[in-house]
């Protein structure tokens, strides 16, 4: 069982330690080959962000103009069309897992 991940240049991207910690911050159990896993694919995403410091600036296109629409003001559900294939609700609003 590797205990880090390793980036192309040796140095540690992400150690267990780290993916430990992330998981307790998040309440996850994480078992010790998922750990593995998921520090080389969190080495793995850091070195993508690595890599877009590389890409080069450009120069901003002054001809370009915005495609969007305008935003405009439409009619949207009801209260209790949007309530209702809620699973739970509680005095008009929705009612989710409770985070502890």
């Amino acid at each position: 069982m590797s205990d880090t991940a390793a980036s192309d240049d040796g140095e540690t991207a992400v150690d267990a330690e780290e993916v430990r910690h992330v998981a307790d911050l998040a309440r996850v159990r994480l078992a010790d080959d998922e750990v593995d896993e998921f520090a080389a694919q969190f080495g793995d995403i850091l070195e993508y962000f690595a890599a877009l410091d590389e890409v080069p600036e450009t120069e901003r296109e002054e001809e370009l103009v915005n495609v969007m629409r305008p935003d405009e003001i439409e009619e949207g559900l009801t209260q209790e069309e949007a309530l209702a294939n809620a699973e739970e609700t509680e005095d008009g609003f929705f009612v989710g897992p409770k985070v502890s």
